[in-house]
């Protein structure tokens, strides 16, 4: 019996995984580097109803809510804000807010709701009180990028939509952990905005999210998921999204961003809570999310061994093939989605994902904490 030849059985799963990458990268990816938003013959400007929920956001509100209140909007637009139990001064300043801004519409929770985790208690009462179909859902730490927010999210519906995806990005700041972040939060919309594009929606962020309210109350609101504390954006969205009800926005114009954590430990916190969600997906996007984990994950450690153990020349023109298309996707992409000054950085971030997966891999098995802010 011949000796196993371990050199090319290593240079061969190289190339499987590498192949498996480089069609995330042309059938779902490329989809936002090519994306071109699809031109009307027509206008349209319903009337819109943003939901914002606040429990102990003063700073947050007075930084970032002028912001929501001041769009460039032709069309009839409310702000509805549900200040959950605030014990700060976030009621002092909705009520100053209020005087110069009659769209504001605010709501005061003094009770808890024992029986339901986390905001989804909260966000169900504003999207009852919203006065109009169109929902836009924004948290209390963003802000819009532009004027001109509400009008390119509404512009997302046509006929038969009823879910319209957006980008929720982090402000720029100095530093690594500024860099890891973003690129992190870009990494996801990635994802979840290419998977739509391809007819396969499978999340969205509450940062950045518009539905219809009908869609809310067919479904039932979050009755299915009260039980879970997150959940109240992406599981909904795995829930109600199809091929056919759900549409993305990609515009400049149409980002909002929000204040970053600025220590490990509270970014650490963060992403746990955000990923104890994901083991809820529906079983064909967790198969898809995890294959592309996987293949993420030990594409590196398979590159370093293959380069050990066999050809070098050939081992460098595979990972050549999918380091020029990883380049020329991530820069297209960027630059749609505000983040080009990351592309420099690319490949450093790509290998950090590496010891990302590994940091966050046990949130998935994780019990999810019991409040939402």
């Amino acid at each position: 019996m011949p000796p196993i030849n371990w050199g090319k059985i290593i240079f061969y799963s190289f190339a499987a995984i590498t192949a498996v990458q480089v069609f995330y990268y042309g059938w779902f990816f490329s989809r936002i580097a090519f994306y071109r938003s699809k031109k009307k013959t027509q206008s349209q400007q319903h009337p819109v109803s943003v939901i914002v929920c606040a429990r102990d956001e003063d700073e947050n509100l007075a930084r970032n809510l002028p912001g929501v209140l001041v769009q460039s909007y032709p069309s009839t637009y409310e702000v509805v804000v549900i200040n959950d139990n605030s014990v700060d001064d976030s009621k002092y300043i909705l009520q100053e807010l209020k005087k110069t801004f009659k769209s504001l519409h605010v709501v005061e929770l003094t009770q808890e709701a024992k029986l339901i985790a986390g905001k989804k208690y909260p966000l169900s009462i504003g999207i009852r009180e919203a006065k109009h179909e169109v929902l836009l859902l924004i948290d209390a730490d963003c802000v819009p990028s532009s004027e001109h927010w509400v009008e390119k999210m509404q512009n997302g519906y046509s006929e038969n939509t009823e879910i319209v995806l957006g980008y929720g990005a982090y402000h720029k700041k100095s530093g690594l952990l500024n860099k890891l972040i973003r690129f992190e939060t870009f990494h996801t919309a990635l994802q979840y905005l290419s998977y739509a594009l391809a007819g396969l929606p499978y999340m969205g962020v509450g940062r950045n999210l518009s539905y219809k309210k009908s869609l809310f109350f067919r479904h039932k609101g979050f009755s299915s998921i009260n039980h879970i504390p997150s959940g109240d954006d992406d599981l909904f969205i795995n829930k109600t999204a199809t091929k056919k009800n759900t549409a993305v926005v990609i515009d400049p114009d149409a980002i909002t961003r929000s204040i970053p954590k600025t220590t490990w430990g509270s970014w650490l916190r963060q992403k746990s809570r955000h990923y104890t969600t994901a083991k809820y997906y529906k079983p064909r996007h967790k198969f898809l999310l995890g294959l592309y984990f996987a293949t993420q994950f030990i594409f590196y450690p398979l590159l370093a061994a293959a380069l050990i153990f066999y050809d070098w020349k050939y081992v460098l023109a595979v990972f050549g093939f999918r380091l020029l298309l990883q380049a020329f996707i991530l820069f297209k992409a960027m630059k749609k989605m505000g983040e080009k000054d990351l592309w420099p950085w690319f490949i450093f971030l790509d290998m950090w994902m590496f010891f990302y997966y590994i940091i966050f891999a046990p949130a998935l098995w994780r019990r999810p904490r019991q409040h939402w802010n």
